[in-house]
């Protein structure tokens, strides 16, 4: 894969090589920055396993403590009090049938986070075909299935994220801006670790974090080493 210019110069200042510690390699993370916009920093940690048993599933949410840098747009399933609920919370759509019928019917998605009541789950279930292959679909475990469904449109305000293995057993979870610098960086970071730890499944065995690495959105991948995080 060919890179640009400002890619190949940022490269020069990562040492392909080494394992580092989280503080420097997020410091090192924000020296690569080339973009003028402000880039957002990913996460992607490899975990020791097998996300084709149910067993070994690792799915959870976390709000990280500076938030994400970015605004997020809520669309929650709700009726009655639940949507008056939500609207107050802040939510920028609500709906029932009607919602339903605008993702179904016109392909409306225009938000970032779903948010559904537990009694709307019959309807919005229908929903699985277009909002599963984007990661929207409500669920229980992500905190999106919720009879409470004003905190939860506070908390994806406030910066909460969903971390779930992909097919290869990697979570990808973005962490803030560069703008954040390292120190807001760092508490993200260690957030959401912590929040992995945690979620390891007993089936696991062996080293469950088999490695980690963080990048700026136009930059090259730092490797950090496993044994230092957590």
């Amino acid at each position: 894969m060919k890179h640009g210019k400002k890619y190949n110069e940022a490269a020069k200042l990562v040492d392909r090589a080494k394992l580092y510690d989280p503080e420097e390699a997020l410091t090192t993370v924000i020296s690569t920055k080339t973009a003028k916009f402000d880039e957002t920093v990913e996460v992607h940690v490899r975990l020791g396993v097998d996300s084709r048993h149910a067993d070994q599933q690792v799915r959870g949410a976390v709000v990280l403590p500076n938030g994400t840098g970015r605004t997020v747009r809520v669309a929650v399933f709700a009726k009655g009090d639940a949507a008056k609920e939500a609207e107050a919370a802040g939510a920028e759509v609500v709906g029932a049938e009607d919602l339903v019928a605008r993702v179904q019917g016109e392909g409306f998605m225009d938000f970032d986070v779903a948010i559904a009541a537990p009694n709307m789950m019959g309807l919005v279930g229908r929903l699985g075909k277009i909002l599963g292959p984007r990661g929207l679909m409500p669920s229980p475990k992500a905190g999106t299935v919720t009879p409470n469904v004003a905190q939860a449109v506070q908390e994806a305000k406030a910066g909460k994220i969903e971390y779930r293995l992909d097919k290869t057993n990697i979570i990808h979870c973005p962490i803030g801006k560069v703008s954040f610098g390292s120190e807001k960086l760092q508490e993200n970071f260690n957030t959401l670790l912590d929040a992995i730890i945690k979620a390891k499944p007993a089936a696991a065995k062996g080293q469950y974090i088999k490695s980690c690495v963080l990048a700026a959105t136009m930059g090259p991948g730092v490797r950090v080493n496993p044994a230092r995080v957590g």
